[in-house]
């Protein structure tokens, strides 16, 4: 079993076996004696900002949902294909970084496969400015929610 480890804005992410471990200072101390762990200011809710993960959530919702981590902010699409282009698909990871609405709170990764003339998937380069659009779709959708929860 190998065991990869990564740092993410100061989450600890370990990845074992292809399964992604996450650890944070905010999981409460377990085991070990009588004493009692002191109640610090305890976060209700997710983890990271709402309007981004809502909008994350809605701007990709075409994609199939593979996993959603909301308090640690990230959220994992399977292999979508489109219709019109088959012998092409796409997978993308969306990290929301902080609790604030603010464009470096967010980062999306997209990963492309294409079908050859042997039927093998195999990696393909995904236009530069792909994530960039996905990104600011995001963020335009969290600020219209923003706004339309704001009056």
């Amino acid at each position: 079993m190998s065991l990869n480890k990564a740092l993410v804005r100061g989450v600890a992410i370990a990845l074992v076996s292809g399964v992604a471990l996450s650890a944070c200072s905010s999981i409460p101390f377990v085991g070990g004696g009588d004493k009692k762990a002191p109640k610090t200011n305890v976060q209700q809710g997710i983890g990271v900002n709402g309007y981004l993960w809502r909008a994350s959530l809605d701007t990709l919702s075409f994609m199939p949902l593979l996993t959603a981590d909301p308090w640690g902010g990230v959220i994992n699409y399977d292999w979508y294909t489109n219709p019109q282009t088959p012998n092409e698909r796409f997978k993308a990871t969306v990290f929301i970084l902080d609790t604030r609405l603010r464009a470096d709170a967010l980062n999306v990764t997209v990963t492309k496969e294409v079908k050859g003339a042997d039927g093998q998937w195999t990696a393909a380069p995904v236009a530069a400015q792909t994530e960039a659009d996905l990104e600011n779709a995001i963020l335009t959708k969290a600020r219209q929610l923003n706004l339309s929860n704001a009056g």
